[in-house]
């Protein structure tokens, strides 16, 4: 099988994985839709004797006692009293099952890919779009088999196809050698472990934006009824800073084996390069996100944005730094 028709199974590999992908999308919203009405019915009556006890005991201490009690009984029933419709959980079924099919498909296309050319297929923007969205794939499919992830579906697999779409059409680059700088083991291990934390804190951020929406427009019977389909806020900001305490080890790797292999390739641990600058930039706002969470007078709210802040920063540092920035890291291949 020759190079030009490995290539090019890749990319029909890729176009499979985002067909798929967008079936899965759709059944992930169609399970969530389906998900509303069980718990709205779980959640109404809540309310209702909630109201009624603010009413008959205004005033009282014990009734608002009672009060309290009785919310957090209604926010716990919510997450745990709500049959989810056949329907739903059928569409919820076929979704999952198209999710893994086409991570499988964007793994069948990364290694076509590099065996296309016989090299790690991280080499340019193009490549590590595909990467990126493999991994981010990876986490949640992972992620899926503890824990049931199908509420979080459509908002994982959108930014996927997202990025897959821009790898297709702006990022594309066709399979070609390695620049020298790039001829080395480093490669595999600096970059292949950035591509790992990157889907890990994308992961993060989809949970930590749906955290703080619903912390703020989803509270209450007059919330977004889509937010209110979603697990309390304390789970969904503990999820994301789960994610964020794996992801950011992984990141210090990454930024220590950048330096050892820039003092091998160009002589010195630290040039001051674009791309090593903001490397560190966004080092340093994940260490204040997971500083300010477990400090007194941080707020998990206030928290959380820094936390978001960091993932525009690395949005930044691959969307623009790696495409309009000179250095010696100018490998997008664009």
């Amino acid at each position: 099988m020759t190079h030009e028709n490995l290539a090019t199974y890749a990319n029909l590999s890729l176009y499979s994985a985002m067909a798929v992908l967008t079936l899965s999308m759709l059944g992930y919203a169609a399970y969530l839709a389906g998900w509303l009405p069980a718990r709205d019915a779980v959640a109404e009556p809540a309310d209702v004797e909630d109201r009624e006890l603010v009413a008959a005991g205004a005033g009282s201490g014990t009734a608002d006692s009672r009060s309290s009690d009785a919310s957090t009984s209604a926010s716990t029933d919510v997450d745990a009293g709500a049959e989810v419709p056949l329907r739903a959980r059928k569409a919820g079924g076929v979704a999952q099952t198209l999710a893994l099919l086409g991570t499988m498909l964007l793994f069948a296309s990364a290694a076509l890919r590099g065996w296309s050319v016989e090299r790690w297929p991280l080499g340019n923007m193009f490549e590590f779009g595909v990467a990126a969205a493999l991994f981010t794939m990876v986490v949640f499919v992972l992620g899926g088999l503890r824990r049931d992830l199908r509420w979080l579906g459509v908002f994982v697999v959108a930014p996927v196809l997202i990025l897959l779409g821009l790898a297709n059409t702006i990022w594309y680059t066709e399979a070609a050698e390695l620049m020298p700088s790039l001829k080395s083991i480093w490669l595999v291990i600096h970059v292949t472990v950035a591509t790992i934390s990157v889907g890990l804190f994308a992961v993060g951020f989809v949970v930590a934006l749906l955290y703080l929406a619903k912390d703020r427009f989803g509270s209450g019977s007059g919330g977004l009824r889509v937010l209110r389909a979603l697990p309390d806020t304390r789970t969904l900001e503990r999820l994301a800073y789960g994610l964020h305490i794996i992801a950011f080890p992984l990141w210090t790797f990454t930024l220590i084996a950048g330096a050892i292999w820039a003092r091998q390739a160009w002589g010195s641990y630290w040039n001051w390069d674009p791309k090593e600058v903001w490397t560190f930039i966004i080092w340093v706002v994940y260490a204040a996100y997971l500083h300010a969470r477990v400090t007194r007078g941080w707020g998990r709210s206030s928290a959380t944005w820094i936390a978001v802040a960091g993932f525009v920063c690395i949005i930044v540092n691959y969307a623009v730094v790696n495409v309009y920035f000179v250095g010696q890291h100018s490998y997008s291949g664009l």
